[in-house]
């Protein structure tokens, strides 16, 4: 606060709504037929938040320049952009375009709305919105009013600090990338055999029990209230290690179910639907639902975390298996895959080969998927920074008016 109240120097803040300081205005419809009969090299922006919201790129553009969009309904509504270029936006999306005498800079308005435009976000028919009449209405502080060349200079110290931490968590990010390329590279090396280096052997055969669960009665208390006990949902199976789960259970749901405890390091593949073989390791004990299928390795023929790597590598195998409608996966279906198990005629040297394959793989799994160790946590630290300083850089003196706004857009909006 200090750097900014020396940044503001005394000078006044002037508030002003979005709508008195820029135009809006809303995307066009545009089907996967459009898409595919214009294709182009102008990307189009619908309301994902994936690989930046480009769903496609077509033959033409809608808008060139500086620009903020925003997603108007859906799960995203609320969410912000800064686009710049050639471009187009779906009808799922909002533009705003700066007025030219309104002496705003696009990325101040774009990391003041990061933090402003989610508090209007409303509920219409279940679904939430953003449209253009509550952005309108969002009201926008702008330094030094009375002085132009000052304002957007305070302005852009402001975009250049956050835009350093952006930068930050993007290097981190694109790092994060390459290391799980690097890590499928080196899995797929290391697991892969030529004919007469291993033995194949079903999942079964190097298992010394499998399990399965189930879930007690929704809407049980019983079942459910101040739980203690660890209950794995297919959700939660994301090829990494389980440490805790979102949902805990308790010893009536155990006794009264056909929930079981599964002991800790077991391979947990999951059989249902859309999570169908996905796999991971529980490193606690815990109880799963009827939709995990849990293999017990036998440390004397397999490590656990060589089948997991394993069972990793080969998910789209495994899941190709599935039977139905749903391509459901069963425990007969998981044991009888199998696996290639080196030098499987002399254990201590297939457990030696399998442990070093093992080393290799877990530096690149703890480096890609640890939220203690890796990566993500080094993002998740530089996200958490970065979005502290962002809030102390534009947090500025609010006249009655605008903060008894906001206080009632908060109850609201509850």
């Amino acid at each position: 606060m200090n750097f900014l109240e020396k940044l503001l120097d005394g000078v006044a803040v002037e508030w002003k709504t979005l709508g008195k300081v820029a135009t809006l205005r809303r995307g066009r419809v545009m089907s996967k037929g459009y898409l595919v009969d214009n294709a182009g090299s102008y990307p189009v922006f619908s309301s994902q938040t994936v690989n930046n919201g480009v769903i496609g790129k077509i033959n033409t553009f809608d808008f060139d320049g500086e620009f903020i969009s925003w997603t108007t309904d859906g799960a995203n509504a609320g969410t912000v952009f800064y686009r710049s270029g050639k471009f187009s936006i779906t009808n799922v999306c909002g533009l705003i375009r700066i007025n030219d005498k309104s002496n705003l800079n696009y990325k101040f308005l774009f990391y003041w709305l990061t933090i402003e435009a989610q508090r209007h976000v409303y509920s219409g028919m279940g679904n939430p919105k953003l449209m253009s009449h509550q952005v309108e209405k969002i009201p926008i502080p702008i330094p030094c009013p009375d002085n132009p060349e000052k304002s957007l200079a305070i302005q852009a110290e402001i975009v250049r600090i956050l835009d350093t931490f952006t930068a930050l968590t993007a290097e981190l990010t694109a790092e994060l990338t390459d290391r799980k390329k690097q890590y499928n590279y080196y899995r797929d090396r290391l697991l892969t055999f030529e004919k007469g280096e291993v033995e194949w052997k079903p999942l079964g055969d190097v298992s010394l029990k499998s399990y399965s669960g189930g879930t007690p009665t929704a809407g049980t208390s019983e079942y459910y209230d101040g739980g203690t006990i660890p209950w794995l949902r297919t959700q939660e199976v994301k090829f990494s290690d389980i440490e805790k789960t979102e949902v805990k259970i308790t010893p009536s749901a155990l006794k009264n179910s056909a929930v079981k405890w599964i002991p800790e390091n077991c391979v947990i593949v999951a059989i249902s639907g859309a999570t169908a073989g996905r796999s991971a390791i529980n490193k606690i004990p815990l109880t799963t639902n009827q939709h995990c299928c849990c293999l017990e390795i036998d440390p004397e023929k397999a490590l656990y975390r060589y089948v997991f790597h394993w069972v990793s590598l080969n998910y789209e195998n495994l899941k190709g298996l599935g039977q139905g409608a749903r391509g459901d996966l069963n425990s007969g279906i998981i044991k009888g895959f199998e696996i290639a198990i080196p030098y499987a005629r002399d254990p201590q040297k297939s457990l030696e080969e399998q442990a070093r394959i093992v080393a290799i793989l877990d530096k690149f799994d703890t480096l890609t998927t640890s939220i203690r160790e890796g990566l993500p946590r080094e993002i998740a630290l530089r996200q958490k920074q970065y979005e502290h300083y962002r809030d102390l850089l534009l947090t500025f003196p609010k006249p009655e008016e605008v903060e008894t706004h906001l206080n009632s857009m908060e109850k609201s909006h509850g």
